[in-house]
């Protein structure tokens, strides 16, 4: 459900793993190009009170959700995030759907300065991450389901990435603190093993492990491709998180494939 930057290529390459895949979408466009891709395609809209689409064709007979919504709250948006995951969550019920992966952020562990792991108590900072936790415990206190949150840190790819936002300005701070990226190719391969290995009624952080202070990351990683180097200053430099990925992955020798 929500097949955008990080859905549409994991419904892809669930395809391509010989999973029946189907994918859901807002846009009249990205339906068509589901369908093109050989992913069963539904137009399903969530509100705080109503589902606009065929929800029933959706989830009857689903073996996993997949869950890839996050609340919009940018741009003056004050929308209840939660209450739309609480209608979900009825649905999911009604149609007895037992393998839920939600896809969540490291956004709700906040501000906390530190080494962050799973059992780091969530103490977000923003509306939205205190959202994605409230619906993270929609599902996880469910115990009729089985439920792994998948908490990602900053999602980068080869058309998405920080430093063409960064490069060239001036005076950014916090120039200390660590990056905690993830490319989405490696977002692939956590949730595909989620779902191949049965990892479920886990929380996973999906980190990479890797963690230059912003300054020397954005600075080596402008003058690769290029671009003038973004700017720094050294007051106010706060240390902030690191965020390691979760253990399950190391017990299982997951190999991150792609550095940010």
């Amino acid at each position: 459900m929500g097949c955008g930057w990080l859905g549409f290529p994991l419904a892809e390459s669930l395809v391509a793993s010989n999973y029946t895949v189907r994918g859901s979408t807002t846009s009249s466009e990205k339906y068509k190009l589901l369908r093109k891709q050989g992913i069963e395609p539904h137009l399903i809209t969530l509100f705080e009170t109503t589902i606009e689409g065929n929800i029933t064709s959706f989830l009857q007979n689903l073996d996993v959700l997949i869950l890839n919504i996050p609340p919009k709250l940018r741009g003056g948006s004050n929308e209840n995030y939660v209450n739309k995951i609480k209608l979900l969550h009825q649905k999911v019920l009604q149609y007895e759907v037992r393998k839920i992966i939600f896809v969540s952020s490291t956004s709700i562990y906040g501000n906390v300065a530190g080494e962050v792991n799973e059992a780091t108590l969530p103490k977000p900072s923003t509306a939205s991450g205190e959202q994605l936790l409230a619906a993270e415990k929609i599902f996880r206190n469910d115990t009729t389901l089985n439920t792994t949150i998948i908490r990602f840190g900053g999602l980068i790819g080869h058309d998405r990435h920080p430093i063409n936002m960064l490069s060239g300005r001036k005076s950014l701070t916090n120039g200390n603190a660590p990056v905690n990226l993830i490319h989405r190719k490696d977002c692939i391969r956590i949730i595909t093993a989620v779902i191949s290995k049965s990892w479920w009624n886990e929380i996973i952080n999906g980190v990479y492990p890797i963690h230059p202070s912003k300054k020397e990351y954005y600075t080596k990683l402008a003058k690769e491709r290029g671009l003038p180097a973004p700017h720094y200053s050294e007051e106010n430099s706060k240390k902030g998180k690191i965020v390691h990925a979760n253990t399950l992955l190391n017990v299982k020798n997951f190999k991150f494939n792609t550095s940010p």
